[in-house]
């Protein structure tokens, strides 16, 4: 027996908009530009693990399913509706009519763009399969090695196919080896976003051709970089009134590593919204246009909420001397968190870390214990620090050696790595050597195991613990060193932690996995493989002509539904209720 799910969209109908019904929005148009602080590290949506790469992608690749950017919450994307079996073990998706993949040389007519169930069959045994160096795709070790029935076979070479996967003429069945909670939330990944056999058949994966409302159209490498998406004409959702979807003709992403520039960028118009604000400018930003945002209508609005984002640093554990757990742990009591929250962040943050790797947004993942995870983190205690690295054998630092710090090129991430290198000289004697490079370089680096000490910062996929602690679990660490390890940078191996884990990911009921994942954090952070440094609570500041834009603590923008639309005073007081 099966339980059957039925997902409806009631904003929008399923038909293309590049035939004879051409209903266009009377404010269609116009272009929304934004600036990201890297380039993607991948245009290979298998291959995604940043917020760049999924930031770019997420507006030309789609998935089954998607996150609603308003609450979060699993949506229809390919799939019209699914049905879940009573054990949880089995999903078919029923996938929409008539959807189309992006134009491109390799089809030869128009029918060879139609999505069919064999696209996602293929993509999936893409993602699983191993690549040019040995290594699969994202989704295959965050999701479809444990919990795709024949999954790890297939990417062993010992099957042709993957037994999990069965096809008919409009839907596809997938069937798991246990049952996941957040199964369909990890499918609404861009790692997981579906790309025709075609591409993949011809090794095309990097021109980027998906469904999503956007096309890639240009990377304009120069001075100052850009990547250009246009509408896609032939997109497959309309609005409630029957328009054609998306409104926008066009999204352009600045590539500026420098908040300053950002800002200025921002204020001349140049971009459209910007989130976080350099520190030096908050206060002139915030409190020297309050008119701005007061006005009626307001020429800007502001959005100021908790981001499900952690800044950390992690250790090598493939080096030696960070084996020892109390060099780790002198390591973070070395750090004076509070001094770098004020002077350099300028309290632009929710909360420092003092806490552990998933940010203490209490409302977001209601019955975990964030009073338990702050027991065993981590303040300023330089005397505790020393007599740690004392006990490791380093007193004084003696016979440690240098201590290379990898990140990425930015004004705040070098400004903190500066004062947390001058700190692990004061209180440890240590000398930290900065190697900054570009941010592509960096993961690069972090998943090959080149580095000893490294910045990162982690976004969560959707709202639960997992999505942060899934970093740290052991059997994501390959066999061989010289395997990337594209998940668990660190190589982190805690039986007690991964026990805590598994338990969590087995539990049915919230209030069990909120209870087995905040005990495998309180184990990690017990024997800590990172440095919380803070987590993220940026200010989000938009023009208020640019309507349907939804800021959430994902970090996910949708512009398929955004327009540009100058508001009128009356227009403005009746959308507000203001008297």
């Amino acid at each position: 027996m099966k339980i059957t799910l039925l997902f409806t969209i009631i904003s929008v109908f399923l038909f293309s908009c590049n035939n004879s019904n051409k209903n266009q929005f009377e404010h269609a148009g116009g272009k929304i530009t934004l600036s990201i602080e890297n380039e993607p590290s991948t245009f290979i949506s298998r291959d995604v693990t940043d917020v760049y790469s999924s930031n770019v992608l997420s507006q030309v690749m789609e998935g089954l399913v998607s996150l609603n950017p308003k609450d979060l919450t699993v949506q229809p994307q390919l799939a019209e509706k699914w049905e879940i079996s009573k054990d949880g073990l089995e999903y078919i998706f029923h996938l929409k009519n008539n959807i189309k993949f992006h134009p491109h040389r390799i089809f030869h007519s128009e029918a060879e763009r139609i999505l069919t169930p064999l696209d996602v069959q293929k993509t999936f045994e893409y993602i699983c399969s191993k690549g040019q160096i040995g290594t699969a795709g994202t989704a295959y070790s965050a999701l479809f090695e444990k919990y795709l029935l024949g999954a790890k076979e297939f990417h062993e070479g010992k099957t042709e196919t993957i037994s999990g996967l069965s096809t008919n003429r409009s839907s596809i069945t997938i069937k798991l080896t246990e049952k996941d909670n957040n199964f369909l939330n990890k499918l609404a990944n861009i790692s997981c976003a579906i790309i025709s056999h075609h591409i993949i058949k011809e090794n095309l994966e990097q021109d980027m051709i998906g469904t999503g409302p956007f096309l890639y159209r240009e990377f304009i490498k120069d001075e100052v970089s850009s990547i250009l998406l246009t509408k896609n004409k032939d997109y497959y959702l309309k609005d409630d009134s029957g328009n054609c979807l998306p409104y926008l003709d066009s999204i352009e992403y600045i590539i500026e590593p420098k908040k300053s520039n950002q800002l200025n960028l921002f204020k001349n118009k140049e971009i459209d919204l910007i989130r976080g604000l350099p520190a030096s400018e908050i206060t002139e930003m915030l409190e020297g246009r309050i008119s701005d945002f007061n006005d009626t209508p307001p020429l800007l609005v502001l959005h100021n909420n908790p981001i499900l984002t952690t800044h950390y640093y992690y250790f090598n554990l493939l080096d030696n001397r960070f084996k020892d757990v109390r060099v780790r742990q002198a390591f973070n009591y070395a750090i004076d968190r509070k001094k770098i929250g004020s002077e350099i962040l300028r309290n632009q943050y929710s909360e420092l870390g003092n806490f552990g790797i998933v940010p203490p947004v209490e409302n977001a993942f209601k019955g975990y214990d964030f009073d338990g995870i702050q027991k065993v983190g981590y303040k300023f205690n330089p005397k505790k620090a020393r007599k740690l690295l004392a006990e490791a054998g380093y007193a004084n630092g003696k016979g440690f050696g240098n201590v290379n710090l990898r990140l990425n090129i930015s004004d705040i991430h070098s400004a903190i790595a500066d004062e947390v290198a001058q700190q692990l000289s004061t209180v440890l004697n240590i000398n930290v050597n900065l190697d900054a490079s570009t941010f592509g370089q960096l993961e690069k680096d972090g998943q090959q195991g080149n580095f000893e000490l490294s910045r990162n910062g982690w976004a969560a996929d959707y709202v639960s613990p997992e999505t942060f602690l899934f970093n740290f679990y052991g059997k994501n660490v390959p066999e061989s060193t010289l395997e990337k390890s594209s998940i668990n940078k660190s190589r982190y191996q805690n039986p007690l932690f991964d026990e805590f884990f598994e338990k969590a990911k087995k539990s049915s009921k919230l209030t069990e996995q909120m209870k087995y994942f905040s005990q495998a954090e309180i184990e990690l952070m017990k024997n800590p493989p990172i440095i919380p440094l803070w987590y993220k609570g940026d200010y989000g500041i938009v023009y208020s002509n640019v309507r349907n834009l939804y800021f959430n603590p994902l970090f996910l923008f949708n512009f398929t539904n955004v327009y540009k639309k100058e508001w009128t005073k009356e227009e403005f007081l009746k959308a507000t209720k203001k008297k």
